[in-house]
């Protein structure tokens, strides 16, 4: 990898991504010296702009990033480095400088609406009606359709196959809220699990 620092006047942009959320972080820059410095150190170092000098991310709040990936654009003048956070980037104390909460996707979307249905039930609603029903009728759902998709799995109509386990997914988030748990303790043990492989 040999960055084209001449393009930009001896800096290259620099976006920072989560490493396993993928939610861009920061933007900052590099010279060769900053390149050079994070690659040996694996730790995020760009070229400060205003303190005309290089800058450890984290040097004095703590909040160093860990690199866990790095690649260059098609016209090698730009980065994308895939880091671990320790802490907040942003100097503001956001999670991100783009924004304060963290990034999830639609699955935790939907599972803060299947907790909403259940703190506050809306007449009705199929989800608030499960809850309604307990544990015993939501573990039978989540059997029930993980049979269907396994049914399905064996014929080749995608369309079914992708909806039965639509269906799966979300009466699994209904079973982990009634459990009082989350999307995020099963990411929990899978991050256990993939650090002993």
């Amino acid at each position: 990898m040999k960055p084209d620092f001449k393009k930009g006047n001896g800096l290259i942009p620099v976006i920072i991504q989560h490493h396993q959320t993928f939610q861009v972080l920061m933007l900052g820059y590099m010279n060769e010296a900053a390149f050079e410095k994070t690659q040996k150190e694996k730790k995020v170092t760009f070229y400060s702009r205003s303190k005309k000098r290089l800058w450890t991310k984290g040097e004095s709040s703590g909040n160093f990033l860990w690199v866990k990936d790095m690649k260059i654009d098609c016209d090698q003048d730009a980065l994308l480095l895939k880091a671990a956070p320790e802490g907040p980037t942003c100097h503001t104390g956001s999670y991100s400088c783009f924004g304060k909460e963290k990034a999830h996707g639609f699955l935790h979307k939907l599972e803060g609406i299947i907790q909403q249905r259940k703190k506050q039930p809306k007449k009705g609603s199929y989800t608030s009606k499960l809850f309604e029903k307990g544990i015993n009728k939501i573990a039978q759902k989540v059997g029930e359709e993980a049979v269907e998709l396994v049914i399905e799995a064996k014929d080749n109509n995608d369309t079914l196959f992708l909806n039965e386990a639509a269906d799966l997914m979300y009466h699994f988030l209904i079973l982990l809220s009634q459990k009082g748990k989350d999307l995020s303790d099963v990411e929990k043990v899978l991050l256990e699990r993939h650090g002993r492989m």
